[in-house]
């Protein structure tokens, strides 16, 4: 027998187990259990989420709608902008109000800046140690200095983006129901234009990393149903209808008609179905879906990195957040373009009355498509809130992808099949501790959702 015959055997020799108990380089708590026979028939193979539940819809009862898009904001640190774009839109939707243009101008560039910020910071330091066969990125910055400092540059210049627009990196200040309570001058998004204009070649170096990277992304595929906004004539992210690739887009209002959320035992956050067993949410799903609309340049990234729809590889996932980067830098100068062809004007909120009704709000943020909806009552106070976190409708498809994948590693050792599946959580991007319901465990029953509605 050669020796590269033995090494295979002793490879696929014996049973193999992967317990990793809170996986490293995600944000929250998540545990992978992998079991496999000494014939390499699966034994157990589960993507667990023991995340404490955090309330954040109960804390909303009772809340005035002047103080919810604040509160909604710390759901997430990291999607916080995203949050309370959501959350506005939700109130607004609930008490009649229409945003003016230059409003969601400026929320557009808000979103965008998140974007950037969020996918910078999990391709750079998250994913990229995986592609460069490090444990982490702290080795790189030995190994390929000026490539990290290429891309911290464009994390820092999304931070300094969403300054300029929300008044701070995080948790923003300046948005309110009906618009802004200060805007950026006409002087601060000219100097912002020229810092996107001037980023296009450090895109450019990125995209060029990532293309060329020793450990390339696995070559794995299995069709799911890509869950996104949609609207005509552009890659939709603040507003839109709930599209898939497999059903008719519907309107927000008819979130539940596609997240159909559920519980099971293994996992403190919802999952999610609509046509298929399980859904995708996030870069990849809108990529599928909206493709045709991206920026020119933002093409060329995707065809550089070999990004092409529909892509059925969830390991893309981190690809298509690149290419959104790109996306979101072109169509963030031409919206700049288009305030400051207008000028920008000394607008006021809108002047709220509050009123009994009821809202929704539907965004892409990062990880996906986030909804919020919520029922105000003449005082407008919030007496029903329900959230749906985008991390929770890819829990699912993160399980069946496991499965699908799972005996097709059969040859490797436990430490590479402990690494090829961390990889395939990580390229999800997953934000777990953003789960916001209460589950109630009873013995002997089977976990049941608790709505919290307000009483009295």
């Amino acid at each position: 027998m050669s020796a590269k015959a033995k090494a295979k055997k002793t490879k696929a020799a014996g049973p193999k187990k992967v317990n990793v108990h809170h996986l490293t380089r995600v944000e929250g708590h998540g545990n992978i259990i992998a079991e496999l026979d000494a014939k390499g028939k699966v034994e157990a193979c589960r993507w667990e989420v023991p995340e404490a539940p955090r309330f954040f819809e109960a804390m909303l009862l009772g809340k005035h709608f002047s103080d919810v898009h604040q509160i909604t904001s710390r759901i997430c640190g990291i999607c916080s902008i995203g949050h309370q774009l959501t959350s506005l839109q939700t109130t607004e939707d609930a008490m009649g109000v229409r945003p003016s243009s230059q409003t969601l101008a400026l929320r557009k560039l808000a979103l965008h800046a998140e974007n950037m910020q969020s996918h910078f910071l999990h391709v750079a330091y998250l994913v990229l140690p995986d592609l460069m066969g490090v444990g982490s990125v702290i080795p790189l910055a030995s190994t390929h200095k000026q490539e990290l400092l290429n891309l911290i540059a464009l994390h820092r210049l999304a931070n300094e983006f969403s300054a300029v627009i929300c008044g701070r990196t995080t948790h923003p200040q300046r948005m309110v129901p009906g618009g802004f309570v200060k805007l950026p001058t006409r002087e601060d998004l000219a100097v912002l234009r020229k810092k996107l204009a001037d980023a296009i070649p450090r895109l450019t170096k990125a995209v060029e990393l990532l293309a060329n990277v020793p450990h390339p992304i696995p070559d794995f595929k299995r069709p799911t149903e890509y869950v996104g906004l949609v609207a005509p004539g552009e890659y939709a992210m603040l507003h839109g209808h709930i599209g898939t690739n497999l059903d008719q887009p519907r309107p927000a209002s008819h979130y539940k008609d596609v997240t159909n959320e559920y519980m099971v035992r293994q996992s403190t956050a919802k999952w999610s179905r609509n046509k298929m067993s399980s859904l995708m949410v996030g870069a990849l799903a809108r990529f599928n879906l909206n493709h045709k609309h991206l920026t020119p340049v933002a093409k060329e990234s995707a065809k550089a990195l070999g990004l092409k729809a529909p892509c059925d590889n969830p390991y893309m996932v981190s690809i298509a957040q690149v290419v959104e980067c790109v996306h979101s830098v072109e169509d963030s100068m031409a919206v700049i373009d288009g305030l400051l062809d207008k000028g920008i004007k000394p607008e006021r909120p809108v002047e709220i009355t509050p009123r009994a009704g009821k809202g929704v709000g539907a965004v892409e943020v990062p990880r996906g498509l986030l909804i919020h909806a919520y029922e105000y009552d003449a005082q407008g106070r919030i007496v029903d809130a329900d959230c749906v976190i985008p991390t929770n409708q890819n829990h699912g498809n993160i399980q069946q992808d496991f499965e699908a994948l799972l005996p097709t590693l059969r040859e490797m050792t436990e430490d590479e099949i402990e690494l090829r599946l961390s990889m395939l959580v990580r390229a999800y991007d997953p934000c777990i501790s953003c789960s916001t319901h209460y589950i109630d465990m009873r013995s002997g029953e089977k976990p049941r959702m608790v709505r919290f509605v307000r009483k009295g």
